[in-house]
Parts: structure tokens; C-alpha cells; sequence
């Protein structure tokens, strides 16, 4: 338990930065899964929407390293794994 004010103010802003955390991370997670969905069902007509998801996907993996919810490496890894996948589906065609 906190013994003084500021411990007890620091747990309260421990407790709304873990939910802030959360949420993003959640929408991390859910879009880099629409991308990796997207690429693996292209169609010729749904390119643009593949690129478009990739753009959104590289910046909220951005934004979460400069939010220090992830590290620099992890994210390099997370748009990496997409770049890949994305040149594995071309070179299929």
C-alpha cells in the first residue's frame, strides 16, 4: 500500500496509463491482423486497400514506439513480417 500522496497519485496514473496502454495495443494487434488477412486474400482490384492498410498498420507500429508501448526492434520485427508477406503474395502472381 502507498504511504504517501505522491505514491498514491503515482498507482492512479499507473492504473489510466495501463488502460490507455491496453486499448492501443488492442488496435495494434487487430489491425496488423486485417493486414496480414488483407494480403493473404488479395485480388488484383484489392491493392489499394492492402496499401492502405500497410500505411495505417507502419503507423500506429510507429506511434506505439515513440509512445514507448513497444521497443524499436519488436516493431522493426512486426513491419518487417508484413513488408514479407506482402512480397511472398506478389511474387505468387
Amino acid at each position: 500500500m502507498a504511504n504517501s500522496p505522491s505514491a498514491e497519485k503515482r498507482i492512479e496514473i499507473n492504473k489510466r496509463n495501463q488502460l490507455r496502454n491496453k486499448a492501443y495495443k488492442s488496435t495494434l494487434r487487430t489491425i496488423y491482423k486485417k493486414c496480414l488477412i488483407a494480403i493473404n486474400n488479395t485480388d488484383e482490384n484489392n491493392i489499394t486497400s492492402v496499401q492502405s492498410l500497410m500505411s495505417l498498420s507502419y503507423s500506429k507500429i510507429d506511434k506505439a514506439v515513440q509512445k514507448g508501448m513497444m521497443h524499436k526492434n519488436a516493431a522493426a520485427s512486426k513491419k518487417a513480417s508484413l513488408a514479407r508477406a506482402l512480397k511472398k503474395r506478389e511474387q505468387l502472381k
